[in-house]
């Protein structure tokens, strides 16, 4: 039995997409995720639109409404039965985005306990088997194996086993 932690912006919950349409909305934009090509996404817009990209993780309902990725729900559930799945999110960089992760987190993933989630900053606390994450610097400072899942931003990384989405996470650990 393994011990796998997983990350949840770009893991299990589309940030992306949220942040991309109210982008889009706001400014009257056809930003896609397309444009990231390997990029951030504070890259794709102009400086003086950067400082609004970081507002909209402070509203109180961004982190609360996210589309799911696919297949997430059903692979974590099937994980979560042979493995202690855990879910750690970089909360603490996003302080105001705790209360609505969590309740996101009960909507859409009620069979991972509370006892194993996981709200910090840096990764490297983690003594987990596996980090699923899409955030290279997170795999980086993590002493054990890190999937890397993928992300329109993270296109050119390298150094890890690259998951394709939940179907590839499956694979991997279902051959």
């Amino acid at each position: 039995m393994a011990r796998i932690a997983v990350d949840m912006d770009e893991v299990m919950a589309d940030t992306v997409a949220e942040h991309i349409r109210r982008y889009n909305e706001d400014y009257d934009a056809a930003l896609s995720t397309e444009d990231m090509d390997g990029k951030w996404l504070w890259q794709c817009v102009p400086e003086e639109h950067q400082t609004a990209l970081g507002a909209y993780l402070d509203e109180p309902d961004f982190f609360g409404d996210l589309p799911v990725m696919v297949d997430a729900q059903r692979v974590l559930q099937r994980l979560s039965q042979d493995h202690d799945v855990y879910v750690a999110s970089a909360a603490m960089e996003v302080p105001k985005s705790f209360a609505a992760k969590f309740r996101w987190m009960r909507e859409h993933f009620a069979f991972i306990k509370p006892s194993h989630m996981v709200f910090c900053g840096e990764k490297s606390i983690l003594n987990t088997d596996f980090l699923i994450d899409d955030n290279p610097r997170q795999l980086r400072a993590f002493r054990g194996e890190g999937l890397l899942f993928a992300a329109p931003h993270n296109r050119y990384a390298t150094g890890w086993p690259r998951m394709e989405g939940w179907a590839a996470v499956e694979r991997y650990f279902y051959p």
